[in-house]
């Protein structure tokens, strides 16, 4: 009896065989039969397949039924997304956050009814502070004015702003509604380390090109940084920035390979690759390999690209190695007009699990070291910060301001606005809505121009909603949020005010050997403006 059960899992494969076979002598009854026959023999063949492959092991158990598993295991996400997870629980994204992106998006309703779902009690809570004497703002077009002191084309860019992603990870239909939703709503659009698109090109809003270590778009035959394709690019009127991307927050480190079966003739053009040939990113840059190189690359572009604000991104990752980039400008006399910091959270096409989970810092910790670093040698207000990091509402935006940035970016919070429905499916082609793919049948399905409406709607609204809270903090101006005015749950029922968690330490602090606590100086005292490379055993 019990050999008898262990051959129950190959019931399903019987019961298809022998109905096939009812099938087949029922149809000489009526020949209706035979549509069961054939599909009851389809499944036959099925399980034959099942118990003779030797790629999974379910399969050869469970003929037939162990489809099931691959089955439910392909819906997955959709099941949890629509049935099982809750409005706040964030998958990256939550229920809560999507909603509101929508409905700015679609110029609809997005207020709230019966109170907050926050539980606002609960450890990790934030909130703002308000003012008996709330502002009233009229004008919501907040600018930030980038470009340093060797900048002769400063840059008045919005404080909310698209922030990195390549056509090729993006589809045309994306770029252009993405693009022209720029031009239209007077903010900025980076391109990604993918180049200057045909798509970005048409859409006519402002670019920040972004350029990383495949150096697409001024790219040489050997693969290293060609001048002057650079000074060409640089000098179009749509480029208003140029931002050398060092490492992004979602896979830190990490090169890339484009396979040449996937290298499109729109694709060969915009990075400047040929066809039939891999196209690979290195995961560091050629053109430099020291903090004092890297501050001089940045004064050769400025100049190549005739003075417009030149830049980099990273996701810091050894702290002491931003200190090092930070002493080379001392050193030199260059700076960057701007950096972005990236935090770990941000968003990719497609990563390795161990950098999406394990690699990098996150934007917060991020952006308050870069910011205070900045302040301790004495170099903040001539270097203009900007985060990015699922900063999609906002209290994202303002939170980022109060803890140093100066603007922020958001990529995923534009692509809902497009109709992204956090499918997941980014890295497959398969785009079940046409943003992140390739397949033009797919992309199809994205209209440019409705579309183009929701992204101008859904900038024009979140900072219609940041001038809301920005008034009602007593404030008449974004940038004047500081960590004072966010307070923090710490621990259950317990509370600190920003400023306690979120420390603006002295200026020149690090210039005057001050030690603030928080392994600032001595990292500082180790840091190198000539090299990357550690002097001890701490990074």
């Amino acid at each position: 009896m019990h050999q008898l059960r262990d051959y129950y899992r190959f019931s399903a494969f019987a019961g298809v065989v022998a109905l096939a076979v009812l099938c087949l002598l029922l149809a000489l009854l009526s020949p209706w039969f035979l549509l069961g026959a054939a599909a009851f023999g389809a499944l036959g063949l099925v399980g034959l397949r099942d118990v003779t492959q030797h790629t999974h092991s379910i399969l050869r158990n469970y003929p037939v039924l162990g489809h099931m598993r691959f089955m439910f295991e392909g819906i997955r996400p959709e099941i949890r997304q629509y049935l099982i997870e809750s409005d706040q629980d964030e998958e990256p994204f939550s229920r809560d956050k999507r909603s509101i992106i929508y409905q700015r998006a679609k110029n609809v309703e997005d207020k709230r009814p019966f109170g907050t779902r926050e539980r606002v009690y609960d450890s990790g809570y934030e909130w703002l502070t308000h003012s008996v004497l709330p502002v009233h703002i009229t004008d919501t077009d907040f600018r930030v004015r980038i470009g340093g002191p060797d900048c002769t084309q400063p840059y008045d860019a919005s404080m909310y702003n698209i922030s990195a992603m390549s056509f090729g990870a993006l589809s045309s239909n994306a770029i252009l509604a993405l693009n022209t939703g720029a031009k239209r709503g007077g903010f900025a659009h980076d391109t990604g380390e993918g180049g200057i698109s045909r798509y970005h090109r048409a859409g006519g809003g402002d670019l920040i090109w972004e350029i990383g270590s495949g150096y697409f778009g001024c790219r040489a035959p050997d693969g290293g940084f060609d001048p002057d394709r650079f000074a060409e690019q640089a000098a179009e009127p749509q480029v208003k920035m140029i931002e050398i991307k060092l490492s992004q927050g979602a896979k830190p480190g990490h090169g890339g390979m484009l396979p040449a079966a996937k290298i499109s003739p729109e694709i060969a053009e915009a990075r400047g690759v040929p066809m039939g040939v891999d196209c690979v990113s290195p995961a560091r840059h050629s053109a430099f390999s020291t903090p004092i190189e890297l501050m001089q690359f940045i004064a050769r572009l400025r100049t190549l690209s005739k003075g417009k604000p030149v830049g980099f991104k990273l996701c810091i990752g050894h702290r002491r190695e931003f200190m090092c980039m930070v002493k080379a400008m001392l050193e030199t006399g260059i700076t960057p007009d701007f950096i972005v910091v990236d935090g770990k959270e941000g968003g990719t096409g497609a990563a390795p699990l161990e950098f999406a989970n394990h690699m990098g810092m996150p934007l917060i910790e991020g952006l308050t070291f870069a910011h205070n670093t900045l302040r301790g040698a004495g170099l903040r207000d001539k270097i203009r910060l900007g985060a990015s990091g699922k900063l999609v509402t906002a209290f994202d935006i303002a939170k980022a301001l109060a803890i140093g940035a100066d603007w922020a970016n958001s990529a995923r919070g534009f692509m809902f606005s497009i109709g992204c429905i956090q499918a997941q499916a980014c890295h497959t082609n398969r785009c079940p809505v046409g943003v992140a793919t390739q397949d033009k049948l797919r992309a199809r399905a994205l209209d440019v121009p409705s579309k183009t409406d929701r992204v101008v709607n859904f900038h024009r609204n979140t900072m219609k909603a940041l001038a809301e809270m920005t008034g009602a903090a007593g404030l008449d101006h974004p940038s004047g949020f500081l960590p004072h005015h966010l307070l923090i749950r710490e621990r259950d029922r317990g509370m600190v005010t920003g400023d306690e968690v979120y420390h603006y330490l002295p200026e020149g602090f690090l210039l005057r050997g001050e030690d603030p606590g928080f392994g600032y100086l001595m990292r500082w005292n180790r840091a190198d403006a000539a090299q990357f490379q550690p002097r001890g055993a701490y990074v």
